[in-house]
């Protein structure tokens, strides 16, 4: 089996030898080429047409994401963003996602043999999925609404498990709600989410609970970039905070989320958790759905996007079989990804199975009838 064709781009000499490296440990790839720019880096995918590209962001004469741009239209190819950890790294990686990059990975920070060796696994695994991803050139998100999205205050984050401190919140958005949403996906999520969450209309009557697998930090600057395209409020969820309806609730990276009900109150309420990954993930979709399981006086309405592995699958099954009104799996032409739906499909857990720009119109048909 000939090589995978990969090329690096960065600004940086030292980090294009030490990704180069790490990339070439493994046989199944060859770097066909390097760029020091983003400028540099479209003349290069036109010219050696890689199967795929590790592209950092900060670059001069044209960043990484000017560039991504340009390539996702012209000569659309798999991309893997370098992310620094700073706060501005994460909204950078968020944009990314939504221009058309296939995933991203921590930039080395060095020559500290430990961090390069957790670096070198994270590379070969998400350029394995890169080089079999399926990509289109990139078309603008349909955004169409009736009305620009309302202002909102963003409530100062704080590190779970502690709850944030109560927030102020629309006239439409409750604490008594009959319906849920919750969506689950992984690869290719950010944008997929940036899809459906954008089209969902003010004061919809259903929280919406979403596991997007993702590492700390990034969970908040994609809920933040929700929040400022969405008519609902879309936020990080906390540990403890009520669930109130017209409100989106992202997993932070790291931790298991689940929902329950309070007793004394009957409000449903947000549970934050560190317990063991769930099939070598956490936050896992099928422990958020496994949580929704006792919740049969709600209308539940569960969807699995673009992701691998089959996360979400059985939890789906298990709700469907238990009451579950809707249950939506993203159809293979629009997923980056088909392995998430594909397994939610295989065990018969989807009712439908729609492309992900009509999903957004799927769940309000579904609630607001």
């Amino acid at each position: 089996m000939a090589a995978y064709n990969i090329l690096v781009v960065d600004d940086s000499v030292f980090m294009r030898k030490i990704i180069s490296d790490l990339i070439s440990d493994n046989p199944l790839f060859k770097i066909v080429g390097t760029a020091k720019n983003g400028k540099d880096a479209i003349e290069q995918v036109k010219l050696l047409r890689p199967d795929a590209v590790t592209m950092d962001v900060e670059m001069p004469e044209m960043n990484g994401l000017d560039a991504l741009q340009r390539i996702m239209a012209e000569q659309p190819t798999p991309v893997i963003m370098l992310s620094s950890l700073t706060q501005e790294g994460a909204s950078e990686t968020i944009r990314a996602l939504e221009l058309g990059a296939v995933d991203f990975i921590r930039k080395p920070s060095g020559s500290i043999s430990l961090d390069l060796y957790k670096v070198k696994q994270l590379l070969h695994e998400k350029l394995q999925i890169a080089v079999r991803s399926k990509l289109r050139p990139i078309q603008p998100i349909n955004n169409k609404l009736l009305d620009p999205p309302p202002i909102k205050n963003n409530a100062v984050q704080m590190k779970p498990p502690e709850p944030r401190a109560p927030v102020s919140t629309s006239a439409s958005s409750m604490t008594q709600f009959d319906q849920l949403v919750a969506i689950g996906t992984s690869t290719g999520g950010p944008r997929a989410l940036h899809q459906v969450i954008s089209q969902i209309p003010a004061g919809f009557p259903a929280p919406i609970l979403i596991v997007q697998h993702m590492p700390p930090n990034f969970t908040k600057s994609l809920a933040q970039r929700l929040n400022d395209i969405s008519h609902i409020k879309v936020v990080e969820a906390q540990d403890g905070e009520v669930i109130h309806t017209a409100t989106a609730y992202v997993a932070p990276g790291g931790w298991h989320m689940t929902a329950y009900r309070e007793s004394t109150r009957g409000v449903y309420k947000i549970r934050l958790s560190k317990e063991d990954p769930r099939s070598g993930h956490r936050p896992s979709v099928d422990v958020m759905l496994e949580s929704l399981l006792p919740f049969k006086e709600l209308r539940r309405h569960i969807v699995i996007m673009t992701g691998m592995g089959s996360d979400g699958a059985k939890g789906m099954l298990s709700l469907r079989e238990n009451g579950a009104v809707t249950t939506i799996a993203e159809s293979e032409e629009t997923c980056v990804v088909y392995g998430m739906p594909r397994a939610a499909v295989e065990l018969k857990a989807a009712m439908h199975v729609i492309p992900q720009q009509d999903i957004a119109s799927k769940l309000s048909q579904a609630v607001l009838t």
